[in-house]
C-alpha cells in the first residue's frame, strides 16, 4: 500500500496548495469536461459497441478515483515545516548525489519526500520510506551511500544537501 493510504501524509505547504489546485481543477473543468466527452461518445451509437464510450468512462473512473485520493490527503494531512538549514538530509531536503558505478555519470537530484505527492521541477521525488530514502535520511555531505535495488546495489557519494523551498 502507499504511503497515502496508510498513515497522516506529511506535507509541504507546497504540495498542500498544488493538490488542492488539482483538485479544485478536477471537480470543475475536469468533471465539465469529462460530461461534454461521455455526451459526444455516446451520440456515437450503439453503446455496447461504442469502444469510445467505454473509454471515457474507464477515464472518468479513474478522474474520481484520484478526486477521491486527494481529498483524503487533503484531510488528513500534516503540514510539516521544510528546515532551511541543514547539515544533513532531512525530509524536505535537496540531495545531490554522485553515482561511484560510472566514472563519467552527471550527479542526481532528488527530492528526499515523506509523501510521494511531494513533487519539485528539478529533482526527482524519492519517498523516505523507498530503498534510496532510507539510507540517505540522516547523511551529510561526503558520506558514501549504498543501497540495494531490485536493479542492483548503487553507490553514491553525497555531494550536496540543500533546503528545499517548495518551488524548485
Amino acid at each position: 500500500m502507499s504511503d497515502l493510504t496508510n498513515q497522516q501524509p506529511e506535507l509541504s505547504r507546497a504540495a498542500y496548495d498544488r493538490l488542492a489546485a488539482e483538485l479544485e481543477e478536477l471537480q470543475t473543468v475536469g468533471r465539465k469536461d469529462m460530461a461534454e466527452r461521455l455526451l459526444r461518445a455516446r451520440e456515437l451509437g450503439d453503446l455496447s459497441e461504442n469502444a469510445e464510450y467505454h473509454e471515457t468512462k474507464n477515464q472518468q473512473g479513474m478522474m474520481e478515483a484520484r478526486i477521491r485520493k486527494i481529498e483524503h490527503v487533503l484531510k488528513s494531512a500534516i503540514i510539516v515545516e521544510v528546515p532551511r538549514v541543514t547539515d544533513h538530509a532531512v525530509a524536505g531536503s535537496l540531495v545531490t548525489l554522485q553515482p561511484l558505478d560510472e566514472s563519467d555519470a552527471e550527479p542526481e537530484v532528488y527530492l528526499l519526500a515523506s509523501s510521494a505527492e511531494e513533487r519539485a521541477r528539478t529533482a526527482r521525488t524519492v519517498t523516505m520510506a523507498s530503498p534510496l530514502g532510507k539510507v540517505v535520511l540522516g547523511k551529510s555531505v561526503g558520506d558514501k551511500i549504498v543501497y540495494e535495488a531490485p536493479g542492483g546495489t548503487f553507490s553514491y557519494q553525497l555531494i550536496k544537501v540543500e533546503p528545499w523551498d517548495g518551488q524548485a
